[in-house]
C-alpha cells in the first residue's frame, strides 16, 4: 500500500519538476528574444528542443516511478 502511494508522490514531483524547468526555458527564451528580435527563430527552435527532451525525460521518469510500485 505505501509503495504505491510513494510511487504516486514521485510522479507528482516530477510533474512539478517539469513543468518549472520548461516555464524556466520558455521566460528565458523569450528575455533573449526580446533582447535579440533578429535571433528569435533561431532561439524559439532551441526552446523547443529543449523542452521536448525536458518533456522526455519527465515521461521516462513518471513511467518508472510508476512502475517501482
Amino acid at each position: 500500500m505505501l509503495s504505491g502511494s510513494v510511487a504516486g508522490i514521485g510522479a507528482g514531483l516530477v510533474t512539478i519538476g517539469a513543468g518549472l524547468g520548461i516555464g524556466l526555458v520558455g521566460a528565458s527564451a523569450v528575455g533573449a528574444m526580446a533582447r535579440q528580435p533578429e535571433m528569435a527563430a533561431k532561439i524559439q527552435v532551441t526552446m523547443l528542443i529543449v523542452a521536448a527532451l525536458v518533456e522526455g525525460t519527465a515521461l521516462f521518469c513518471a513511467v518508472i516511478c510508476l512502475l517501482g510500485k
